[in-house]
């Protein structure tokens, strides 16, 4: 066999597998449609008619085309959906899910008599009950990206997700500002244990989610049937637990911590604040939050934006000029949600009204995200303060030479400008220094970047132009 034709034999060896598990009706409906079209390594690309059509199979067929990749590709096994709605128009891919929804086993709860008067000599009756796990499947390890701000979080998750309730890391307490993954760092941990030890019961809440519960099981007498349900979990993660508030429901929480962690269950919580900052809880529940270990997740850095953006762009199988992405990675960088909501929206833009993907149309965006923030810093400022560090005039500074001091002071007056003005944009930076274009200056942008991370001695021009920046503008 030749090896281009390896991934038609691949997949016809897939079908006839897929053919012996469903039926014949709904086999020609949606797998001979199906056309093979690469086998790179382990990751075999087919392409489908249409996008409803690669959702179908992700939402009711995805457990069996994973189960039959591996047996004829191993564990390494990925699948790539190539989409091509109109004929004349390139294709689009797009990875397979990585996860099915998660779903725990039956458990049995003891439910006992809202009387309150129990005879001690009748045991309580028991009921079989589905828990629903509340996770969302993309919130997988997968789908992270690790960098300076979160690796720390992820290496722990990971490590706790191949022995859960066995390692020093329990409870684990995640802590950071908003949109920074807390809750895809914790749901990833449970989407993890879940399909490695589907025997164990996982559960995500909200605090909020467990406060409401405890209150509504307090008013219909089922309090004791409250504490029950949660002592049968085995993974439970608990999201924005500073929304925890009240005597009752930390007094039931405290009783339900305890039984957990004693009987070695997993305990996940995340938090907007530090356990120390939260004051409105019990010293006896704080000294328990610090039991395991607390990991801040902080504001990512420019490399770690600009993969998160690839990542995703991938996932939604579109592809983003790399110019547009780093435009995106040094506009937006409070955290990862509003960078990936510019970019879903720079798409859905871009689909909906038919526009190429651009840095002018990604400007526009970001404007309606994060706004145009006035700033104290001036171009002129920044010139003139670079010029007087490096010791050469402002003819030099935006002169065509290739002397690398003055490229260097030029890249470093570009990514001062991107940084401290956010209303500059790319174009106005480049015709101030020097009539450069756009893509001169992200690429000035891009190696400020890279070389602040590798050279010890660049770093301290940038960190020591930026020290007198603010000292003008403070002073």
């Amino acid at each position: 066999m030749l090896e281009s034709e390896r991934h038609i034999a691949v997949w016809n060896a897939c079908l006839e597998i897929i053919r012996n598990n469903i039926e014949p009706q709904k086999f020609d409906t949606w797998f001979r449609p199906i056309v093979p079209v690469s086998l790179v390594d382990a990751t075999l690309t087919i392409e489908v008619p249409t996008d409803f059509f690669r959702d179908y199979l992700e939402t009711f067929y995805l457990d069996l085309l994973k189960l039959t990749l591996k047996r004829e590709l191993g564990t390494a096994a990925k699948l790539v959906y190539m989409v091509r709605p109109v004929a004349s128009q390139p294709g689009m891919t797009f990875p397979a899910a990585e996860h099915s929804t998660p779903v725990n086993r039956p458990v049995s709860i003891n439910s006992y008599d809202p009387s309150g008067s129990r005879n001690p000599l009748v045991f309580p009756g028991t009921r079989r009950i589905q828990i629903n796990p509340r996770l969302n499947p993309s919130y997988c390890f997968t789908n992270l990206v690790a960098g300076d701000c979160n690796k720390m979080g992820i290496t722990a998750g990971e490590s706790i997700s191949m022995n859960p309730g066995k390692t020093p890391f329990n409870p684990l307490f995640i802590f950071g500002g908003p949109g920074l993954g807390k809750t895809h760092l914790a749901q990833a941990i449970g989407v993890e244990i879940h399909e490695k030890r589907p025997d164990l019961v996982v559960l995500y809440v909200t605090g909020n989610e467990f406060k409401t519960q405890y209150m509504d099981a307090t008013m219909g007498n089922k309090l004791t049937d409250f504490i029950a349900f949660y002592q049968r979990i085995d993974v439970l993660i608990v999201d924005d637990i500073q929304d925890l508030l009240g005597q009752g429901t930390q007094n039931a929480f405290f009783n339900v911590f305890n039984h957990l962690h004693q009987n070695g269950k997993q305990l996940v919580f995340t938090s907007d604040r530090a356990p120390v900052e939260l004051k409105t809880f019990e010293d006896r529940m704080l000294s328990r939050f610090k039991w395991g270990l607390s990991v801040e997740l902080t504001a990512p850095d420019y490399k770690t934006r600009l993969e998160m953006l690839r990542a995703r762009s991938f996932r939604e199988g579109v592809n983003v000029p790399d110019e547009v992405l780093s435009f995106l990675a040094s506009r937006v960088k409070s955290n990862f949600r509003e960078l990936e909501g510019s970019l879903i929206s720079l798409i859905a833009n871009a689909t909906l009204c038919h526009k190429d993907i651009t840095i002018t149309l990604a400007e526009n965006i970001t404007e309606k995200i994060v706004g145009t923030q006035e700033s104290s810093f001036s171009m002129d400022l920044v010139i003139k303060t670079v010029c007087e560090y490096f010791n050469i005039t402002r003819d030099v500074l935006i002169s065509p030479s290739r002397k690398r001091q003055i490229v260097q002071a030029r890249q470093i007056a570009m990514y001062q400008c991107r940084n401290l003005i956010p209303s500059c944009s790319l174009s106005t930076i480049g015709a101030e220094l020097g009539g450069k274009d756009h893509a001169t200056v992200l690429h000035a942008i891009s190696t400020v970047n890279d070389l602040k991370a590798t050279d010890k001695l660049f770093r301290q021009y940038v960190e020591d132009i930026e020290g007198m920046l603010k000292v003008t503008v403070e002073g």
